[in-house]
């Protein structure tokens, strides 16, 4: 639905816009520390004796906003998409991360080797702000504080707040490496322009490339160069929950096999004029390639069978992701298979997982397919020929991903995103479909693609989160409490472990109303009706600073000018008690602090 947004029936929750060094939250004549650093000469970025071995146990203290504690397992769960890093409840080992809910964000620098403290205060509950915290207890420090960093970035003390110039420290060589990296301005652990300045509008960081200076302190994800420092400093030898990913790029296809049992072949195809590929949508010369089944030629019901390599599982649960497009007849279909071992050791055991159907657009969509196995597998795509006389074109399939995590609940695409950011006004809104929670709840999103907040990069879109009445309320519990929901603006890069998707959450609470009802009831009863859809929509709770508009044109967000949004919407009640007891024996006594925010 796109309308004019009534600015009456919506609450405006605002993340604050923090600064990297900024994180820590400020309480009155309390020092707000942001990582601690080593007594010794050496930090746990040189010195190996910091280094974590994993999986690294964890406890989440029950001071814990219950929000944090859902982003805290979606951020160890990046760590684990992106590296070798993870982690375990703890069961009394000797050394552990302790989250807390303290005056601010800040963490110890490496493993302390005793237990240790990471403070995630209000405001920290972010997915990007705590991969950013625990990169910190991984041994890392901030990127401006390299040996290097004025070949790269000016700072400008003079603006900088009486006694924090601290901040803006840079330490030899033989306190810290860069891992053999050059200096990266889109790292996480970059400080943003105006961080500690003493004048609003002048900034204490400027770029010596002045492209980059819109660009440093993004809190989106991991860059390619953290997640290429994470893994040559622990040695990793690939991710541990990303078991397969093709762009089809080169000829070997990924190691995936034509089947001898069916009656054609998928073709490598090269990216041409009206026949782009998904991965650089034919914009290089003699690259961009996908797979193509015709359907334009040949018998009705003709099938083609591609099949992966053979994998072997870790988890359980799986989501295979890709896009495809079908451009042939409405009786063509694409199906979904999965090889198992058969117990005897042969993978020959069949089973279809889901058929996709061809419709009237004929543009790349993307796809995702639950999957649980726990034996050694391979995955298959099968191109089904409908009607060849009423098609005129085929099956295309590209940008393949499988991990072993779940699925998004739901999956809402918004097309030509870019001329709506160009004619939209800041009451201009756009409603979701209906979706529906693994529970049963309905509940959409609302996306305001010019919203009210503008900074020095200029302007945002906003999201927004709300129930909707559906089917099952008369059986669900109202009101909705204990639910995270996390909406995540989908980095498309081809290379999963690169993408920098823009994720935020919330968890609902008995929260109420300005008219007293509860915030999270019934949409029925605190909803307003919405005759598109013939349903009830609730309040509206979100961030109308959820991602940059110069962010969104600068990436993958909207390849195809599409703009893709994830959602989720689970019960966490189960994390509300969590906390485990521990001997304190040392903590805080091996390791001197720095001041990096006080007043």
């Amino acid at each position: 639905m796109l309308g004019n947004i009534d600015f009456n029936c919506m609450v405006s929750y605002t993340w604050f816009l923090f600064s990297i060094t900024s994180l820590c939250l400020v309480f009155k004549n309390i020092f707000c520390i942001h990582i601690f650093m080593l007594q010794k000469g050496r930090n746990a970025l040189v010195d190996k004796t910091y280094r974590w071995k994993f999986p690294i146990p964890y406890i989440l203290g029950d001071d814990l906003d219950l929000n944090a504690k859902g982003c805290v397992h979606q951020a160890f769960e990046m760590y684990r998409l992106k590296s070798c890093i993870d982690f375990k409840p703890y069961e009394g080992e000797k050394t552990y991360i302790k989250f807390e809910k303290r005056g601010g964000c800040f963490s110890s620098v490496g493993d302390q080797q005793d237990g240790q403290i990471l403070s995630l205060g209000s405001g920290c509950d972010h997915k990007a702000v705590i991969e950013h915290e625990l990169l910190h207890a991984l041994g890392f420090y901030h990127e401006q504080s390299r040996t290097d960093r004025d070949d790269y970035v000016d700072i400008w003390l003079e603006q900088v707040t009486p006694g924090l110039e601290h901040n803006f420290n840079k330490y030899k060589d033989d306190f810290i490496t860069d891992q053999n990296t050059p200096y990266d301005y889109e790292s996480v652990m970059h400080y943003r322009p105006f961080s500690f300045n003493k004048n609003e509008s002048v900034p204490t960081i400027t770029t010596k490339i002045p492209e980059f200076y819109n660009i440093i302190g993004q809190y989106l994800d991991f860059s390619a160069m953290d997640v290429l420092r994470l893994n040559r400093m622990y040695n990793c030898s690939g991710p541990l929950t990303l078991l397969d990913q093709c762009a089809f790029e080169y000829p070997s296809i990924c190691g995936m096999i034509q089947a001898s049992s069916d009656d054609a072949d998928w073709i490598h195809t090269k990216s041409s004029e009206g026949s782009e590929d998904h991965t650089l949508l034919g914009r290089c010369r003699d690259a961009g390639f996908f797979m193509h089944f015709s359907t334009m030629s040949g018998r009705p019901e003709e099938t083609a069978l591609l099949e992966s390599r053979t994998l072997y599982p870790k988890r359980q649960i799986k989501c295979l992701q890709f896009f495809y497009k079908m451009t042939g007849s409405p009786k063509d279909r694409l199906v979904i298979w999965i090889k198992m071992d058969d117990g005897a050791g042969s993978v020959r055991s069949m089973k279809k997982i889901q058929t996709f159907y061809a419709d009237s657009d004929h543009s790349w969509k993307i796809a995702h397919v639950s999957v649980e196995v726990g034996v050694k597998f391979r995955y298959a795509f099968q191109a089904v020929r409908g009607d060849p006389t009423a098609s005129t074109g085929g099956i295309y399939i590209d940008d393949i991903s499988l991990t072993e995590t779940r699925c998004p609940n739901a999956v809402w695409k918004i097309s030509n995103f870019s001329k709506i950011m160009e004619t939209a006004t800041t009451d201009t809104y756009i409603d979701s479909p209906r979706f529906y929670s693994p529970e049963g709840y309905g509940y959409g999103v609302r996306v305001i693609p010019r919203s009210t907040y503008t900074d020095y990069t200029g302007n945002y879109t906003g999201l927004y989160f709300h129930l909707i009445s559906g089917e099952n309320d008369v059986v669900m519990q109202w009101p909705a409490v204990n639910r995270q929901a996390t909406l995540v603006v989908m980095d498309q890069d081809p290379n999963i472990k690169l993408r920098m998707s823009s994720a935020r959450s919330l968890t609902t609470s008995e929260m109420l109303t300005s008219t007293g009802d509860y915030f999270w009831d019934n949409p029925s009863k605190v909803g307003t009706l919405d005759p598109s859809c013939d349903c009830y929509r609730g309040p509206t709770w979100g961030w109308r600073n959820f991602i940059k508009h110069f962010d969104l044109r600068r990436r993958n967000y909207l390849k195809n000018d599409d703009l893709i949004i994830f959602i989720d919407f689970e019960d966490i009640t189960s994390l509300i008690k969590t906390e485990v007891p521990v001997t304190f024996r040392r903590i805080f006594t091996q390791f001197r602090f720095i001041v990096l925010y006080s007043v």
